[in-house]
């Protein structure tokens, strides 16, 4: 008679977090302001702002934009404010800036949200692997969150973890 196989993981204190269950769902794109652009390097205020008004605002509905500028012309904040003020109400999220700091920017205010007290006192593993676009900053993040509360922090899979805290048993 063969013994019954254990699964040690399962059945411990042990906590894995996957920052993939916290991606938020939704397109990712890019916005480059260029176009509205004398010759694409100069800002003339009044064209720039009739291109602004004129612009079809509702491909952006319920998508996360970065906005940014390709060329190298100098472009004044309230440019990209006068875009994102447009884009409010319509995207999910808009930033300056490219699709690595958005993502970055939503993975942290989605973790400000989480209430991560499910971790005092346990051994906690953050799993490395993800087949989402999760940002480095976000470990990072997670881990500095739940630093004072859990029992150690380890980061890969349960079967081949590196430590990366240990703290004192509570």
């Amino acid at each position: 008679m063969a013994e019954e196989i254990k699964n040690r993981v399962a059945e411990s204190k042990l906590v894995v977090i996957d920052l993939e269950d916290y991606y938020p769902e939704g397109e990712r794109t890019l916005l480059d302001i260029s176009p509205w652009l004398v010759e694409g390097i100069i800002l003339v205020e009044k064209q720039f702002r009739d291109a602004v008004n004129t612009f079809d605002w509702s491909v952006y509905k319920n998508k996360y934009v970065a906005l940014y500028c390709k060329t190298d012309a100098i472009i004044p904040s309230w440019a990209f404010n006068l875009v994102a003020a447009q884009l409010n109400g319509i995207s999910k999220k808009t930033i300056v800036g490219d699709l690595k700091l958005l993502e970055t920017i939503i993975y942290e205010e989605v973790l400000s949200s989480v209430n991560f007290d499910f971790v005092m006192a346990k051994p906690v593993i953050i799993k490395g692997c993800s087949n989402k676009p999760v940002p480095e900053t976000a470990y990072i993040s997670l881990a500095n969150k739940i630093q004072d509360k859990a029992i150690s922090i380890m980061y890969g899979e349960a079967c081949s973890a590196v430590p990366i805290i240990k703290n004192k048993k509570r």
